[in-house]
């Protein structure tokens, strides 16, 4: 079983609940998630199943949107309505505040981590320090906050609207606009609405993949999954014919002159004659198909135009995963 499949992750849960549960419906360990969201959050979740995992750390979209409640006047030492409360402030938020709030916090930031986070330093997770009672430096780490709008802006409340890069910390950032301001501020409730090419229409609920489960067992749960392609249509394509892709399972490291390209600059997603999304590649030193991360289909062996016949067999070394965001050639 491959592919993807949006969870509407409701608060109370985990997302490590999450995986835990799709495991049992899917029917396999090789499950994996697109972004941790808090115990209180709630919203989307994209679950990467079988060979897909391999696709968690690649996608070219990474982008993520927020809708969050915010409390002026509070600070709490996890930077929401769970926290132990740590100073309170009668200063009001003037309306206009919003505009130089956004004015501030939009763009490139630099962003501290807090200390109940899943960060690991010294190879401990943050929120393990934390509960003891120990703080610890943390470095700061470049996010970019794409767009801010904030809508009903009074009384010391705000509900805002944010686009973010990954690792974005939203309390944190609602934090840091409560030290701006000089008042303090929490996260008082957290739903994310988009999650790459994902959003809310996509989602199934737990109860509604338990629902198929039961109905139809695993044949019923993969019905309900989503292509690994759908997360790389936005990249040129390499396609392959029958014995291209019968070589490229095999190993063979291809000559990028014979392959059929979208275009001549890469990242590519390397498509089987079936027009399946097998692996995504750039254009190697070589003048070559070189792999950045294949999703089946055997490592690279030799170079050369000889058929292999033999049966492709599942990498079972998956090569160490990089964000390809950066790559030349990728739409974010």
């Amino acid at each position: 079983m491959d592919g993807i499949i949006c969870i509407y992750k409701e608060k109370g849960y985990t997302s490590f609940d999450v995986v835990a549960i799709m495991r049992r419906f899917c029917g396999t360990k090789k499950i994996g998630h697109g972004g941790t969201l808090d115990p209180m959050a709630e919203g989307v979740l994209p679950i990467f199943v079988g060979n897909a995992t391999k696709a968690v750390d690649y996608c070219p979209d990474n982008t993520k949107e927020y809708r969050a409640g915010i409390r002026f006047g509070v600070t709490t030492d996890t930077q929401d309505f769970t926290g132990k409360v740590l100073a309170t402030s009668d200063a009001r938020v003037s309306d206009n505040a919003q505009y130089v709030l956004k004015s501030k916090f939009t763009g490139e930031l630099m962003q501290t981590p807090p200390m109940f986070s899943a960060v690991q330093v010294d190879g401990k997770r943050l929120y393990e320090l934390a509960r003891k009672g120990i703080e610890v430096e943390r470095e700061p780490r470049a996010i970019q906050v794409y767009s801010l709008e904030f809508d009903d802006f009074r009384d010391n409340t705000a509900t805002m609207t944010v686009s973010c890069s990954k690792g974005t910390y939203i309390r944190t950032l609602i934090h840091d606009m409560g030290v701006e301001l000089g008042t303090g501020a929490i996260m008082t409730s957290l739903t994310r609405t988009r999650s790459g090419n994902f959003t809310l229409r996509d989602c199934y609920k737990l109860s509604e993949v338990r629902e198929a489960s039961e109905r139809g067992g695993k044949d019923a749960v993969e019905k309900l999954l989503m292509p690994i392609d759908i997360i790389f249509n936005a990249l040129p394509a390499a396609r392959l014919n029958e014995i291209q892709t019968r070589m490229f399972l095999n190993g063979v490291v291809l000559d990028i002159s014979r392959v059929s390209l979208d275009r001549a600059e890469g990242p590519f997603r390397v498509l089987s004659a079936q027009g399946k999304v097998i692996a995504i590649a750039q254009v190697g030193e070589n003048s070559d198909l070189a792999v950045i991360q294949r999703f089946f289909g055997a490592p690279e062996k030799k170079q050369g135009n000889d058929e292999n016949s033999g049966e492709a067999e599942e990498s079972s070394a998956d090569s160490r995963l990089k964000d390809i965001s950066g790559l030349k050639g990728v739409r974010l």
